[in-house]
């Protein structure tokens, strides 16, 4: 990070700013001395990030991003704006397709000075899933009104407090015997804070980064079968894990109140990982952190005995 970012002191709107990946955006842009306004539809849920800001650095602002009247009212004032909305249920055209539109042509009507649009790895507008659509219209109709933004696509994000990784660590805490479903899909699991900090250095530089699309994936791409066979070394536990056929998969996804719906388990089943050429977080001068920097230290609360019991627990697993 510089000692002197040009985002210093600049204000920036962060639409959706109130999810899981915004609160790590959101600390990045503080870091830099930035102001920032998080514009969301329940801004009370960044109340935790007000210790981490100086005395009007940061501003919480109430926001639908389908009404054009609030996303003009967010923009007011910014230099820099964020988009980082998504959504798996809704009108997801409206939300992901249309709404990114209206954010860049206001943004570019007001003379903001970069903006970055956060996406995913995907995104297709022949997609045969409500969210992948989204996301691929809403990269077209951002670069259609705002030419020089930042397209980000990230990989599944992983972080301390996700719900991927804490999920399925839940599970395996609980359960001997768990099935795995798209067990040789592989996903190029990226660091939270990795994208975090691409975003930020997007804004920076949009002499550099703009107009350009980044694929932002971590440097290992693990099949999900060796995604829980790690949280469980990581945990000192023995599991029996089972590859479930993709129709039953498939079925179990169009059923009504499961963990995974149809549109996440079509997704899931080609995997996400970076395309080959494409360019990614080393071009934007970050290298890229793995899982299992993280893994045991995260794990310790879902040891049998925490951090006491981990030595005894590896050592049953290694026979000892």
């Amino acid at each position: 990070m510089p000692s002197s970012s040009p985002l210093s002191g600049q204000l920036v709107t962060i639409f959706g700013g109130t999810g899981y990946i915004g609160n790590y955006v959101a600390q990045s842009l503080l870091a830099r001395g930035a102001r920032v306004r998080l514009a969301s539809r329940a801004p009370g849920k960044a109340q935790s990030l007000k210790p981490l800001a100086n005395l009007g650095q940061l501003q919480l602002t109430p926001c639908d991003i389908t009404r054009e009247e609030h996303v003009a009212a967010a923009l007011e004032g910014a230099s820099y704006v964020v988009n980082l909305v998504g959504a798996f249920s809704g009108d997801l055209g409206k939300l992901m397709g249309e709404a990114p539109g209206t954010i860049a042509r206001l943004a570019a009507a007001r003379g903001v000075k970069a903006l970055v649009h956060v996406s995913a790895i995907g995104a297709d507008a022949a997609s045969p899933t409500a969210y992948a659509r989204g996301k691929a219209a809403g990269e077209a109709n951002v670069l259609a009104a705002f030419p020089t933004a930042t397209i980000l696509r990230p990989s599944i994000v992983f972080g301390k407090d996700d719900q991927f990784i804490n999920m399925f660590a839940g599970m395996i805490e609980l359960l001997p015997v768990l099935p795995v479903f798209g067990p040789e899909a592989k996903l190029q699991l990226v660091y939270a804070d990795d994208v975090a900090e691409a975003v930020a250095v997007a804004l920076e530089h949009p002499e550099t980064h703009g107009g350009t699309t980044y694929e932002l994936g971590g440097p290992e791409a693990l099949s999900m079968m060796e995604i829980h066979q790690r949280i469980a070394a990581a945990q000192g536990r023995q599991r029996t894990f089972l590859a479930v056929p993709d129709g039953i998969s498939a079925a179990f996804a169009a059923m009504p109140l499961t963990p995974m719906s149809r549109d996440q388990w079509t997704l899931l089943k080609p995997g996400s990982t970076v395309a080959p050429g494409a360019k990614g977080l080393a071009d934007l001068g970050i290298e890229a952190k793995p899982l299992g920097l993280f893994l045991d230290k995260w794990m310790l609360r879902y040891r049998k005995h925490g951090r006491f019991g981990a030595a005894n627990e590896r050592a049953k697993l290694h026979g000892g």
